[in-house]
């Protein structure tokens, strides 16, 4: 993809250049690697701004835990866990907020309390009112894939044609956001690494990122500390491993690695500062040039 700049707003960003960081950020008490840990608004307000500091170009806020066999939460509970931190958030911090939801009344209040972006694991899929929110927002839209729900994602997926699926899918995604109002240029794709997927079905999709660039948008992936870098690395300990413990954040920067060489524009990720670090090695690989 050739360098180009999505504006909207107050807000910027350039894709092409290097991969952007967006920080996770779960105001909620069950994600799967930190939840509980950022539930209220002070905890959630620091951690937003440490990982600023650190070097994120995005703050993706969700209230409601997509994990493996997770179970959905209430329209009213999302919107009580996020609004106080994007509000609060908007003030402090110029970098753009993104809402991490499928809902539109929560993606509604979300960008009326200061967020910008809204990022749909759903495709627009679960709540049709949430295309036409974004439409008259004109703010960007992150768009993925994911086979089945959260509630029951992993349970057996199976592709016939792994990259062929995916890209068809997202392909008919941005089709039906842009026929909703959503314009081309605001729309990023998403191939949901951890999302209805195996091991080898997340290790080839990160080896065959490439395939979805030629859709000609924006590719955000999110690789960070997923079961995937688990089974692999600790394949005996699944069921006490600490998704943040230093062997796992390894295994998030290696995928990370992986992301950015085959031409991922956005990585999604909790340690900011340590991807910070990788992609400057990266992008010191790439730019050396022999006498």
């Amino acid at each position: 993809m050739k360098p180009y700049v999505l504006t909207w707003g107050e807000h910027r960003l350039t894709f092409g250049m290097r991969p952007l960081i967006m920080g996770i950020l779960n105001v909620t008490p069950d994600s799967f690697s930190d939840g509980g840990e950022f539930f209220t608004p002070a905890s959630a307000l620091d951690q937003a701004e440490k990982m600023v500091a650190e070097g994120a170009d995005i703050i993706d806020i969700g209230g409601e835990s997509t994990r493996p066999f997770s179970q959905a939460v209430a329209e009213k509970e999302e919107i009580q866990r996020v609004i106080p931190v994007i509000q609060a958030l908007a003030q402090r911090i110029e970098i753009p907020i993104s809402i991490d939801t499928t809902k539109s009344a929560v993606a509604r209040r979300a960008l009326d309390a200061g967020a910008s972006i809204i990022n749909d694991i759903s495709a627009l899929r679960m709540d049709p009112e949430l295309a036409d929110v974004a439409a008259m927002a004109g703010v960007p839209v992150i768009l993925m894939h994911m086979q089945g729900t959260p509630g029951n994602m992993q349970v057996s997926p199976s592709y016939d044609d792994l990259m062929g699926e995916i890209y068809s899918f997202l392909g008919s995604a941005a089709t039906s956001a842009v026929e909703r109002g959503i314009p081309k240029n605001n729309i990023i794709i998403d191939p949901g690494i951890g999302f209805g997927k195996t091991v080898q079905h997340n290790l080839l999709l990160l080896k065959h990122l490439g395939e979805l660039k030629k859709m000609g948008l924006p590719v955000l992936v999110g690789p960070s500390r997923k079961a995937f870098i688990r089974k692999l690395l600790k394949p005996d300990h699944l069921n006490d491993i600490d998704p943040q413990e230093p062997t796992v954040e390894t295994g998030t920067q290696a995928a990370i690695a992986v992301a950015a060489l085959n031409g991922a524009d956005i990585v999604r990720v909790h340690n900011v500062a340590d991807t910070h670090a990788t992609l400057k090695m990266i992008a010191a690989f790439q730019t050396a040039k022999l006498a």
